[in-house]
């Protein structure tokens, strides 16, 4: 009768061996596999030479809440900001931010008539041409 409870002790000790050693190499291989999934840091250049991860919103030198959209183009840069939310002359200083990211002066400011002006009420669009 007492090799009974020995029995059942040796057994649960078995099972829990065996799923705990299972445990840890699953366990290993799912945070491998998660971790090679994410994006690591990344050393893309966009044209013009200006790093991918460079905050082009800040870079713009214009306060964060008038600024909507800032990319860069083939010509260089667009810009969609609200004007009523930025300082007087603020297209001439963001021209010259960005275009100053990369090295350039500025060539030319244009305005970009809205398609849709009810998209984003009071938002204005400037094509910023880089020499």
């Amino acid at each position: 009768m007492d090799d009974q409870p020995q029995r059942a002790d040796r057994l649960s000790a078995g099972a829990k061996a065996r799923t705990g050693g299972c445990i840890a190499p699953l366990s290993l291989a799912a945070l491998l596999t998660l971790t090679a999934c994410g994006r690591a840091p990344t050393t893309d250049i966009l044209p013009g030479g200006i790093p991918a991860m460079t905050n082009l919103h800040q870079a713009s030198t214009l306060p964060p809440d008038s600024v909507r959209t800032v990319a860069r183009r083939d010509y260089g840069w667009r810009l969609i900001y609200h004007p009523a939310r930025a300082p007087i002359h603020a297209e001439q200083g963001a021209a010259r931010a960005l275009c100053g990211l990369e090295r350039r002066a500025v060539a030319r400011i244009e305005r970009i008539p809205r398609a849709d002006p009810y998209a984003d009420p009071g938002a204005a669009i400037i094509d910023v041409y880089c020499a």
